[in-house]
């Protein structure tokens, strides 16, 4: 049989030659070089804590008397005319503040009643209260903050982060994925791909209970010494094919395929928070072993309860994951997505019972990785894709009913926080407007945050990229309109 590599064009030849040689750099040895020589940021690693349908900042962060006083009034022209709203019709109603708010700390922010445990750290965290998008649609917006572009097809910020900086633990995946709620984002998985980039960089999405990550086991009947004879085949096999035909997903398969055989040891071993102590499970508000039904129902929203304890477990595993060297942690926690339709989706009601879930094991993740050591060199950042509106959606209903009060997407102002990671704690960056519908001062844009986020790191946004499709692709997208927020570094 004659060679691939006889019949391929000269074009193709050239094409697959850079690519070819630069699969040479893949695999556990050029990640750990990568790790050795990596620039020096503030920040080690990252914990993302994404709250998919993005909750209101109106009911968490924006204490804003002024909004009361509009309550029931039909919304002013000038906020509707010329404005796109994924669900809104006609004239709605303002929507008045459902929750009090109180100052806190020494930095004296205003929190919501419903997030009691993180104000009593708001102090560790910069409050970011104007956050900025162009998209007014779930998935577009995720994949935009996420990805760099609102389209499918980028890699997700965890893969641009891990390629930058490599792997500081071997036996373990750079980049995990953990979900709670019942859902992934409605973008889905592509949230957490590789793209363009070589597949071995792409989000491992973990378990809470059972396997960690399924198919990770042997099957029954193999053992871990038959497990490492097989692979040896199969690597030799996978090098065969490497040398005929140059195909750079050859090495990132031999990468993987190595990577899955050190887990089958580290991964249960990390995963396994049983191993905590009461003190530290109390203070996440973790329970191991816990399955609860929501996460396997089809609509789990109206099965939600505020002691589930799924994104507790998740927070104190990335907690664990940090610790061990794994450089990108991604929380997705699903169900923030409070429009008031249907049952299980409202401010009023839903909202609160979601803020239970998170307050404690938010609060309970900054202490334990302040007294360890870990917050410094940590960057936490939490959020969603955009905000709520000030006033009620009306697409459904004209008038307010118990269970059933919600506000439409808000993509002009809303809250994201940082903490750690070299970010100034104790700061409300940032204000808007008396309603909360425009941006005052100091706007932040999705770009901002990103850049933001990688220069913690010690990556330069604006020279970080990668050569596909004949463009140097970056997070923060073609422009350089993007820009670090020094006013919020430490």
């Amino acid at each position: 049989m004659q060679s691939y590599l006889e019949h391929i064009t000269r074009r193709h030849l050239l094409g697959q030659a850079g690519v070819g040689l630069g699969a040479m750099a893949l695999g556990a040895i050029s990640q750990t070089a990568r790790a050795e020589s990596k620039p020096e940021g503030k920040a080690k690693s990252v914990i993302y804590l994404h709250m998919a349908g993005s909750p209101s900042q109106l009911e968490l962060f924006e204490h804003k008397p002024a909004l009361a006083k509009f309550h029931g009034a039909e919304c002013p022209k000038e906020y509707l005319e010329g404005k796109r709203f994924a669900f809104i019709k006609g004239v709605p109603k303002m929507l008045g503040p459902l929750f009090d708010f109180k100052q806190h700390g020494e930095s004296g922010q205003w929190i919501s009643e419903q997030l009691p445990h993180f104000a009593s750290v708001v102090d560790e965290a910069c409050v970011m209260r104007t956050v900025h998008t162009d998209q007014f649609n779930h998935s577009p917006a995720q994949l935009l903050l996420h990805t760099g572009s609102p389209r499918p097809g980028n890699p997700g910020m965890g893969s641009w982060v891990t390629y930058g900086l490599g792997s500081a633990n071997q036996d373990l995946p750079a980049y995990v994925v953990l979900a709670s709620g019942g859902k992934t984002p409605s973008a889905g998985k592509s949230l957490w791909g590789s793209g363009f980039l070589p597949t071995v960089y792409q989000g491992v999405q973990c378990r809470t209970s059972g396997d960690p990550v399924l198919y990770l086991s042997n099957p029954k009947g193999m053992s871990r010494k038959l497990r490492r004879t097989s692979l040896d085949a199969i690597r030799k096999l996978n090098e065969l094919q490497y040398q005929q035909v140059g195909d750079a997903e050859t090495q990132t398969r031999i990468a993987q395929y190595e990577l899955a055989f050190r887990m089958q040891v580290a991964v249960p071993e990390v995963m396994d928070i049983s191993k905590e102590t009461k003190q530290t499970l109390e203070s996440y508000g973790a329970v191991p072993g816990h399955v609860s039904q929501s996460e396997s129902a089809d609509d789990p929203r109206p099965l939600y309860k505020g002691n589930d304890p799924t994104f507790a477990n998740n927070c104190l595993l990335a907690r664990r994951l940090v610790e061990q060297g794994v450089r990108f942690v991604q929380l997705y926690d699903w169900g923030w997505d409070h429009h008031g339709s249907s049952p299980g989706e409202s401010c009023d009601e839903t909202l609160p019972i979601k803020c239970k879930q998170i307050d404690r094991p938010i609060a309970g993740l900054l202490k334990d990785l302040k007294q360890r050591g870990l917050l410094d060199s940590t960057l936490v950042v939490w959020g969603g894709e955009f905000g709520r509106t000030p006033m009620m959606q009306n697409n459904v209903r004209n008038e307010l009913k118990k269970g059933f009060i919600g506000r439409d997407h808000h993509p002009y102002a809303f809250t994201m926080w940082m903490a750690g990671g070299g970010i100034k704690g104790g700061l409300a960056y940032g204000s808007t407007d008396d309603i909360g519908y425009y941006i005052a001062e100091n706007p932040v844009s999705i770009r901002d945050v990103q850049a933001t986020i990688l220069n913690q790191l010690g990556l330069n946004p604006f020279e970080f990229g990668f050569e596909s499709g004949g463009l140097n692709n970056r997070l923060i997208g073609p422009t350089d309109e993007a820009k670090v927020l020094s006013d919020i570094l430490a």
